[in-house]
């Protein structure tokens, strides 16, 4: 649970969290289409490479932008184990039964974990970079028009700011129980698959319990406050575009157009 960064925000005075939290989130869009226009290694770079210059400017320690992908290092290396064994290729460099290796399938895999990697950290930047009530009013910003139609759009935008704010605190609880557990002599660590999913029912009852809870409370508290959603409310801040928004906006035009030319003129490797 500690490797979990989505919904975590990394407090510090950057040109990235001085961004306008709408720009970011048309940003996080443009780049999560970028990765998947890439059809190549070169593309991959590009991104990359983006990416690289935003967690300097950023300010947020590389080691901690990293600890994303730690947390789905499981899935990228299941999807390309499958993805090793299984793609078929021209040069085949062993083969037994259903199996097959080839050169093809081993660049493919690497293209693969690669894509998956830069996704999982530009989403976590996001939430690094972007407190929650920011991400919300940019949420519900961009999903103004919708109110034409008689869409919820605050009450959206208030689902995800609640969310985002209970993952880290639910991931503190999580750990709190679990060694409370521990303390009374629980074991998560032994046994097979099936005895270490029986034993996570100790923790997952009282942690079930405590969100229900903690709702409860919060809807309590928003009561109280004669809270009534998203009629007539007026904002406390309200967003603007800067200069440092244009530049993120020229950034990402650019980002997409050096993509879609390498997809056009370079070929894939596999």
């Amino acid at each position: 649970m500690k490797d979990v960064s989505f919904g975590q925000y990394y407090p510090v005075d950057s040109f990235v969290h001085r961004l306008d939290p709408r720009l970011k989130l048309l940003f996080l869009i443009a780049y999560i289409v970028a990765i998947f226009l890439a059809s190549n290694f070169y593309g991959l770079a590009v991104c990359a490479g983006a990416l690289i210059v935003i967690v300097v400017f950023s300010r947020i320690p590389l080691g901690k932008v990293l600890r994303a992908v730690k947390g789905v290092v499981f899935l990228v290396i299941f999807t390309a184990a499958l993805n090793i064994l299984f793609y078929n290729g021209e040069t085949v460099y062993a083969e037994w039964w259903v199996i097959t290796i080839t050169k093809e399938g081993l660049i493919f895999s690497a293209f693969l974990a690669l894509r998956l990697a830069l996704l999982v950290v530009c989403s976590s930047l996001l939430t690094y970079t972007t407190t929650p009530v920011s991400l919300t009013d940019g949420v519900e910003s961009l999903l103004t028009p919708l109110k034409w139609i008689k869409v919820p759009v605050h009450a959206l935008a208030l689902v995800m700011s609640i969310a985002l704010r209970f993952i880290p605190i639910l991931m503190d609880e999580t750990e709190r129980i679990k060694n409370a557990q521990k303390a009374r002599g629980a074991d998560f660590e032994s046994g097979n698959i099936f005895k270490r999913v029986r034993a996570m029912i100790p923790i997952l009852v009282p942690l079930l319990l405590s969100a229900f809870r903690r709702a409860d409370e919060l809807g309590d508290a928003m009561d109280a406050r004669c809270y009534t959603g998203g009629n007539k409310r007026t904002k406390y801040k309200k967003l603007r575009f800067g200069w440092r928004d244009l530049i993120a906006f020229l950034v990402g035009a650019a980002l997409i157009a050096g993509v879609v030319l390498m997809k056009i003129y370079l070929p894939a490797p596999y």
